[in-house]
């Protein structure tokens, strides 16, 4: 067997290994990175909360030190998230006890200048994400510089900028590995990276690799990394080189693994194994923050800005599928930052100002129309037929989608929350802006 299938095959049997000890304790599941254990925010659990307060029905809470907007991850007893000390300088992993919130272990991944951001971002805000072996994990490394936006105008061959006056902070995209217990296994510096509103690049595993989006103001890419050693596999370059911070979804569609990532002008599916192209959209123009889903064989995408409109795309072509593959459009309340969830025959999605949608996913049909809140930004995340709106004011709202508009709870922690919520092994991990929550029983 070649060397690649044997890999491919173990990695099989640990999956497999995995879900019947998961099945056997009652379906419960790891969180192990951005939006989940399927990277679109869906839980299988049943047993999940669905009404807290800040003191009531939270088995610990904990204050997190320093500033960050990252989601926790959650692997075994371990419960993992990243901050920014800022005073220090400092951007760290924590890593807690998932039972009671005490901190395990804390390693200082990069010390470096404090980079320019927009004022919903961080200098944390890349979720980590582990195999179970290690964990990675991804921020900017600024060079100390700072170039004015109308400099930034002028070195249009390296950097772009748009009108809002703000300067860049130039650096490198830093991706580093820890063992469970803390200790460094490597890191990497694998490109340049500046943008005018900071950065969030949340890195995905897939089979051998550590893929991280790195769509930036300059020579844009995206890089696959090797899990054991950090040397690049693959690096692919974005065309249209603009910030964007989608995180690419991967499913096996059409007979091929496809990786596919909004922004930069476009809908891309990739081959995560060499990065070669399958196809591809022209526009929306812009760019694009909230990540894909897939449901009813439609890839199904909120982007971007300035042209903000959700997408539904058959996955199946070749080349150029703009006038051949796109199912459906809708420009009425489509989010920017906050990712959208597909549950069943519904897709549901709330824009930053608080309009929540629910669609019909083969047609596009919308069901219903509706002001839940203010400022959103955190994803959406689902389980047990509900999904869960967790506003900027850190108000959680927990919604039946169907037809007609069905509100179940509604919980607010008393501080405000950025961060999207990790559901694991019946409780939920909720990061407000000064401590991470574990709500449900202890």
């Amino acid at each position: 067997m070649h060397p690649h299938q044997r890999m491919q095959a173990t990695a099989l049997k640990i999956i497999l290994l995995t879900n019947l000890l998961l099945t056997a304790v009652g379906r419960a599941e790891y969180w192990p990175g951005w939006r989940g254990p399927r990277g679109d925010g869906t839980s299988s659990e049943r047993n999940i909360p669905h009404r807290w307060s800040s003191s009531e029905n939270v088995a610990w809470k904990v204050k997190i030190p320093g500033r960050g907007h990252a989601s926790p991850i959650v692997w075994g007893e371990h419960v993992m998230v990243v901050t920014c000390l800022e005073e220090k300088q400092q951007r760290v992993l924590l890593c807690l006890d998932r039972k009671t919130g005490q901190t395990l272990w804390s390693e200082v991944v990069v010390r470096a200048p404090l980079e320019a951001i927009h004022q919903l971002n961080s200098r944390a805000s890349s979720t980590p994400v582990t195999d179970g072996e290690r964990v990675y994990v991804s921020f900017l490394e600024p060079n100390g510089a700072t170039i004015p936006a109308e400099d930034v105008r002028k070195r249009s061959g390296t950097l772009r900028a748009d009108n809002t006056g703000r300067p860049v902070n130039p650096g490198k995209m830093c991706v580093a590995a820890y063992d469970l217990q803390g200790r460094r296994q490597w890191i990497v510096r694998p490109g340049d990276f500046a943008s005018v509103w900071g950065y969030c690049a949340s890195p995905i595993v897939f089979e051998d690799k550590v893929i991280v989006n790195g769509d930036h103001d300059g020579d844009a890419y995206i890089v696959a990394l090797d899990r054991q050693t950090g040397k690049t596999a693959w690096k692919v370059p974005r065309k249209h080189r603009i910030r964007s911070h989608c995180v690419p979804l991967i499913r096996q569609l059409d007979g091929r693994v496809q990786m596919m990532v909004a922004g930069s002008h476009s809908i891309v599916s990739y081959d995560p194994q060499t990065g070669a192209q399958h196809w591809h959209t022209v526009g929306p123009q812009g760019r694009a923050v909230a990540s894909p889903v897939f449901a009813s064989g439609l890839l199904l995408v909120s982007t971007a800005y300035p042209d903000r409109e959700f997408l539904a795309v058959r996955p199946t072509g070749r080349g150029n599928v703009t006038d051949t593959h796109i199912a459906w459009r809708h420009r009425q309340s489509a989010p920017y930052v906050p990712s959208p969830i597909a549950v069943g025959d519904y897709f549901v999605a709330v824009s930053d100002d608080g309009i929540a949608s629910c669609f019909q996913t083969s047609t596009g049909q919308r069901h219903w129309r509706k002001r839940i809140g203010k400022g959103h930004s955190a994803a959406l995340v689902a389980a047990n037929g509900l999904v869960y709106f967790v506003s900027d004011a850190g108000i959680t709202r927990v919604v039946r989608p169907g037809e007609n508009f069905e509100l179940i709870a509604e919980n607010a922690i008393g501080e405000p929350c950025y961060a999207s919520p990790a559901i694991s092994q019946g409780q939920i991990f909720l990061r407000s802006e000064n401590h991470l929550f574990c709500i449900g029983k202890q």
